[in-house]
């Protein structure tokens, strides 16, 4: 079991930035692939970036590539989404997610199902004005 806590959200102006952190519980985060979702009002949760358990391989949805990166630190028990140069469309709750599953490879589709974690943190918050 483990339980994430994400912080970092806010209001930001278009062409602004935010990090995003999401600290986890535990001794075994090493052992989770973790990703970042989101999900704007009236939308379906997307994916928004996965990266593996010993940070060595990430992958990102299209609409963020470029201006997102994933990042971990298993030492602290945190990964990261750094968000540069937002849009109004990057407005919505983002959540930090865990995976036991799978075989680890971030950059197949499997990753980018919500059915493919097992844990979830309860959102922060991101609004982008134009």
């Amino acid at each position: 079991q483990v339980q994430l806590v994400e912080s970092g959200g806010g209001l930001v102006q278009a062409g602004g930035s935010l990090r995003l952190s999401c600290a986890a519980s535990g001794r075994t985060f090493s052992r989770y692939v973790m990703g970042w979702f989101r999900q704007a009002p009236g939308k379906e949760r997307e994916f928004v970036a996965v990266i593996n358990r010993s940070a060595g391989s990430t992958s990102t949805a299209d609409s963020v590539k470029g201006r997102f990166t994933i990042s971990r630190d298993n030492t602290k028990n945190t990964v990261y989404l750094q968000m540069n140069s937002l849009k109004p469309e990057d407005t919505a709750v983002y959540y930090c997610t865990a995976s036991t599953r799978g075989n680890g490879r971030v950059g197949d589709y499997y990753y980018t199902y919500r059915s493919s974690y097992d844990y979830w943190g309860q959102g922060t918050q991101v609004t982008v004005s134009s």
